[in-house]
């Protein structure tokens, strides 16, 4: 008798808990839903508008002033880092991250700055859950869950990946270390924001892989020695886009005249190459090199571009250049060797992912729901080399590495820059 009412009283504390986090994830995936289809759909609006007006690409520079102006008095930098850094240490995340966010990714986008959307959607999650936590008068270590919810469901809502949102948000943190506890609450975010995006005009992305071929030995080393180049490209992707931050502070000491000059740079280089593929996301770049079309030095020129934007000090995000430059230079290697340059850059783009974010299994789940799971074991090659690979590089420095890539043993130390 006093077994069964243990086994009552437990399971009660536990819909009790689900029911909680039913409340406040789902509240988090409603606001992240649609805010995440407006800056989704704002981004749209001045990018069509820049397409339309090519002159707005000379505002660079000057917008640029504007996005050191809005960010003078934060102190802390914001950014991905401080999210990934609230999580695991518990440092405040102030709630003005979320309009300075959105309102300088969207600048960023009207000048022509080439940088991505799904990093600001990281941020904005984390900064408007941390005040629903605040709201609901959360435990400080709930709100670290809660940030993990706000960055699914940002994630989720500005990209159409509710799955691999989830997974990323819960993996990314700590390399090597799955937090399952937050499992069910960004579950909840991150399905609720991709409905309520959905309602508000959000779009999920998805591409047509053509051409995949039988699963054999020869084609699996394929995609293998695909995914090693692609381990050594983010390699030189991490350290080109931190060395460039490195490079612009060391040498040009005032905020404002270093994006002032970084605005310039990119309008130099894009007139001299009289083409405007590299500006912004370039996710119509991503499409045609999953279609196998691709300009040979699309990958090299992209990852200019970003270095030379974000370094200077322009906000938005690394994920969608980091989706760029992985599927055109696998659509270059499809073509070079004669295999496949569609599936090539499926892979490429994932396994850049994988290598750069250090999220493996976010990274499958993501190639799932981007590709479908017609050349899934490609995906699964093309990944788990890419990340064992690339060695502890990585994209967010904030990022600790728990467990070897390599070996069953522990190594507590930070992703090299």
């Amino acid at each position: 008798m006093n077994h069964m009412k243990e086994i009552i009283r437990l399971s009660l504390g536990r819909v009790l808990i689900l029911v909680k986090w039913i409340v406040f994830a789902g509240v988090t995936g409603v606001a992240l839903g649609v805010v995440g289809a407006y800056f989704a759909r704002s981004i749209s609006f001045v990018t069509e508008l820049r397409a339309n007006h090519p002159w707005i690409l000379y505002l660079l520079p000057f917008l640029g002033l504007l996005i050191v102006f809005i960010y003078q008095f934060e102190k802390q930098g914001g950014g991905t880092n401080l999210v990934l850094e609230s999580v695991r240490e518990g440092k405040r995340i102030p709630f003005r991250m979320a309009p300075m966010i959105f309102i300088s990714t969207v600048l960023t986008h009207l000048g022509g700055g080439s940088a991505g959307r799904e990093g600001a959607a990281l941020q904005l999650g984390g900064s408007i859950a941390v005040k629903i936590g605040e709201i609901f008068r959360i435990s400080e270590e709930k709100k670290k869950i809660m940030i993990m919810c706000g960055m699914a469901a940002g994630f989720s809502a500005l990209f159409g990946t509710p799955l691999a949102a989830t997974v990323f948000a819960i993996e990314v943190v700590t390399v090597g270390v799955v937090q399952y506890s937050a499992l069910v609450p960004c579950t909840i975010a991150s399905l609720t924001a991709f409905e309520v995006a959905k309602l508000c005009g959000g779009h999920a992305e998805s591409f047509l892989v053509t051409g995949i071929p039988e699963f054999t030995l020869g084609s699996a080393l394929k995609i293998a020695l695909l995914a090693f180049l692609c381990a050594a490209l983010s390699i030189l992707f991490c350290k080109t886009l931190h060395s460039a931050e490195h490079l612009y502070k060391k040498y040009i000491k005032n905020p404002y005249l270093r994006i002032f000059v970084g605005g310039v740079l990119v309008i130099l280089l894009a007139k001299i190459l009289g083409t405007t593929d590299y500006l912004g996301g370039g996710m119509n770049i991503v499409e045609r090199a999953v279609e196998g079309e691709v300009a040979p030095a699309a990958f090299v020129l992209k990852l200019i571009f970003t270095a030379l934007t974000l370094g200077a000090g322009f906000k938005g995000g690394e994920i969608v250049p980091t989706l760029f430059v992985g599927s055109t230079f696998g659509c270059l290697f499809g073509q070079i060797i004669g295999f496949s340059p569609s599936l090539c850059a499926a892979c490429g783009m994932i396994a850049l992912f994988s290598a750069v974010t250090n999220s493996p299994l976010a990274s499958l789940v993501l190639g799932f729901e981007l590709f479908g799971f017609e050349g899934m074991a490609f995906y699964l090659i093309a990944i788990s080399v890419g990340y064992m690979e690339s060695g502890y590089y990585g994209l967010y420095h904030s990022q600790t590495v728990k467990y070897s890539k390599t070996e069953p043993e522990k190594i507590n130390q930070k992703v090299k820059e």
